[in-house]
């Protein structure tokens, strides 16, 4: 079953019984998003990290040529 028929049956079923319907797929999935990346930066600064420029820093390490000596 796919996610858009699990939701018309949700929507349905709530129907039926009078209750509010559910929330459409993916309209929270920004929200969830922004939330989980405030939470890494959050446990970032606990563990005393660079909450910021984390993943730039990675790709630059890996993309830089070392020194050759």
């Amino acid at each position: 079953m796919s996610i858009t028929q699990q939701y018309l049956l949700d929507t349905y079923r709530a129907r039926l019984h009078g209750e509010p319907e559910p929330p459409a797929p993916g309209r929270h999935d920004l929200d969830a998003m922004r939330e989980l990346r405030e939470y890494r930066r959050f446990r970032a600064v606990l563990a005393e990290r660079p909450a910021h420029g984390r993943l730039r820093q990675v790709l630059e390490r890996w993309l830089r040529p070392r020194a050759l000596g």
